[in-house]
């Protein structure tokens, strides 16, 4: 086989190319911008440099910093192969160049495409998939910052009034609308028990005469007013409005995810499919928009478990997310 292969090792901001022949002999070294002329420019400059012979490129990257270039070579009908980072990390102690450089992955990069046959193509997601996966991974991230909210408000807690701390799990509805307006044993021993059970039903808590009670218990367990009450207080009021902007926030994003998925041609297949949630079936739809194909015909299907009160309706299914230790939250 003749033509050139090109290696880019991709990055945020710029590329490094590394263009070698058959031999493995280096033909063109270039740093370039990460922007859509420059890129083009090298792209020109890297087919005039093959002649009319066949060019294939290969990348460390298949998403994020690589997704221009890949856009661009598609649209120019070249082949790009895809090589993950952990399989150039593991080539580069076979290379006796020492130190880590830019130039010296990107020939890394061009060399294992030309020795290796294993390696897949890059291809295109649809509109649809790769909608699916910016709205899914920020329906992720606003998950991860309702965690560390709620973590951060118990912490708060702890500092001055560690019994309601303890009452209640705070990644449910009720307990935060209890947070929002009343935070210390003082205003919530004023309020008092039934009046304090009617403000919560009228925001919409469920069990709110159960939640009143058990706040009054904690207030009647601690008459001391700490230090902290103060600021400690104000702060937790400030984490149970932010956890509810993400509530509401995570909610729209559901409905776009919804909506989006359904007009995804593979909707009714993933629908069909026994034992899988709606969100599972977003995440697995949303194709990245630039992805590696499988290396191998796929013989079934593995998804996450899914616990069987979570199957039946979406809303609820939309709502679990694995969060980073372990623990799952709605």
């Amino acid at each position: 086989m003749t033509g050139v292969w090109v290696g880019i090792d991709s990055g945020k901001r710029a590329h490094h190319c590394m263009v070698i022949d058959t031999a493995g002999r280096s033909l063109l070294s270039r740093r370039v911008v990460n922007d859509e002329a420059p890129l083009g420019e090298l792209i020109a400059a890297v087919l005039a440099l093959a002649g009319g012979e066949q060019v294939v490129w290969a990348t460390d990257l298949n998403a994020g910093g690589a997704a221009l270039v890949i856009a661009l070579l598609a649209e120019r009908g070249q082949q790009v192969l895809y090589i993950p980072g952990r399989i150039v990390h593991h080539a580069a102690a076979t290379y006796r160049v020492d130190g880590k450089t830019d130039a010296k992955d990107a020939r890394i990069i061009a060399d294992q495409a030309r020795m290796r046959t294993d390696l897949q193509p890059v291809r295109s997601a649809d509109h649809i998939s790769a909608d699916l996966r910016l709205l899914t991974s920020r329906r992720t991230d606003l998950i991860y910052d309702r965690v560390r909210a709620i973590n951060r408000l118990r912490a708060l807690m702890l500092e001055y009034f560690p019994a309601l701390e303890a009452a209640f799990d705070y990644s449910k509805k009720a307990p935060l609308i209890l947070v929002s307006g009343y935070q210390t044993p003082g205003a919530i021993r004023r309020i008092g028990e039934v009046r304090l059970a009617a403000w919560l039903k009228k925001r919409g808590c469920r069990g709110s005469a159960n939640v009143a009670r058990r706040a009054v218990e904690a207030a009647n367990a601690q008459r001391s007013v700490l230090q902290t009450e103060a600021v400690a207080a104000r702060l937790v009021a400030e984490l149970a409005a932010q956890i509810a902007a993400i509530d509401s926030q995570t909610a729209q994003l559901d409905e776009q995810i919804s909506e989006r998925f359904e007009q995804h041609p593979d909707a009714p297949i993933l629908l069909s499919l026994p034992g899988s949630g709606p969100y599972w079936q977003r995440r697995f739809s949303r194709t990245p928009a630039v992805t590696c194909a499988p290396s191998r015909p796929s013989t079934g299907l593995r998804a996450s478990p899914v616990s069987r009160r979570h199957r039946a309706t979406p809303a609820a299914s939309a709502a679990i997310t694995t969060v980073p230790n372990g623990s799952t939250a709605g």
